[in-house]
């Protein structure tokens, strides 16, 4: 679990350099072009991988669920992401991403009917002020618009994490993602060319930038995201998510010479203690007197009744345990 919580972690290191990417590489004031070549030539890649191990697509109802979880991850997160990113400073987009612990036990809630342990939202708190003080210097702007975009990418993405993790588990991940990334590409692709035009001509460092982008923040990132998604407890994944935010304010300190104060110091241990938190939260064993943890992580049906015969109301959960619930287990 330790060596699956680190390779999950490699996706938001990953995502952290999207604002140095953009502003650096990428086009001016293209949004929804960065957003439709994140994921178009993510897609083709993936898809031509999974064919080489044997085809795969969605049928009958999981389409429903691929779409739903390309609109969520992709469709609508990149979009407004790249919005917050061109509209905000980089502090002030990332710091939004401070709120995915909290949004996710949130959002568990409702569409998982998980509720969200005190400690749970206790360290995302932690999380969010950490988070804060590393990346909101004095005198940062605050775009209405940006701030729109940034706080709508973040319940996007919290949503996806909960719905991933709620839908069974797809039996070829590459080309399950790969169809999810090409679903939100039927959609954001025209969407682009329909609001913003033709793409302008591309220079070399133009192409560098949407090749790294997509291949490795996007296609590659979003691989290890969904194993780990699926493997790991829902909380622990939001809080290794931390890192994108701190990865983007490193690199603003070395890349772009931003500096670092006593407050950003603090801030980034916090961040770090959230994140140490969700490590040890991934490695920890699941408790088998916990009913939640018996109906998501236990795999297959058989061997679930069993266990929750050992609860005091073990017989009227194993009653009200759909299908869908038992497939969610996401075994590797």
């Amino acid at each position: 679990m330790k060596m699956l919580a680190a390779r999950t972690a490699l996706a938001p290191v990953a995502w952290g350099t999207t604002y140095v990417t953009v502003t650096e590489l990428l086009p001016d004031g293209r949004p929804l072009l960065v957003a439709a070549l994140r994921v178009l030539p993510a897609s083709v890649v993936l898809l031509l991988v999974a064919a080489r191990t044997g085809w795969w697509r969605p049928v009958g109802g999981e389409w429903l669920r691929t779409g739903a979880l390309a609109l969520c991850n992709f469709g609508l997160f990149f979009p407004l992401l790249s919005v917050a990113v061109y509209r905000l400073p980089g502090g002030v987009a990332a710091a939004a991403g401070g709120l995915q612990p909290l949004l996710v036990a949130l959002l568990a809630w409702p569409v998982a009917r998980q509720r969200p342990a005190l400690r749970t939202v206790g360290v995302g708190v932690v999380a969010v002020v950490g988070v804060g003080l590393v990346v909101l210097r004095p005198g940062a702007g605050f775009d209405g618009v940006g701030v729109a975009a940034a706080a709508g990418a973040n319940v996007a993405f919290a949503l996806g994490v909960v719905l991933t993790k709620r839908f069974p588990a797809p039996s070829h991940r590459v080309a399950s993602t790969g169809w999810q990334l090409l679903l939100a590409a039927g959609l954001l692709v025209p969407l682009a060319l329909g609001v913003e035009g033709r793409p302008p001509s591309l220079v070399a460092t133009n192409v560098a930038g949407f090749a790294y982008l997509s291949l490795a923040g996007t296609a590659v990132a979003f691989l290890l995201w969904f194993d780990g998604i699926g493997r790991l407890p829902v909380a622990a994944p939001p809080l290794l998510g931390l890192a994108a935010p701190l990865t983007g304010a490193t690199l603003g300190w070395v890349v772009l010479g931003q500096s670092l104060s006593a407050s950003q110091l603090v801030g980034f241990a916090l961040a770090l203690s959230a994140i140490a938190y969700g490590a040890v939260l991934a490695a920890r064993p699941a408790a088998v007197d916990d009913p939640v943890v018996l109906l998501e992580e236990v795999g297959p049906a058989g061997r679930v009744a069993p266990l929750l015969d050992r609860l005091p109301v073990g017989r009227h959960l194993a009653s009200r345990a759909r299908p869908s619930a038992v497939a969610s287990a996401g075994c590797p």
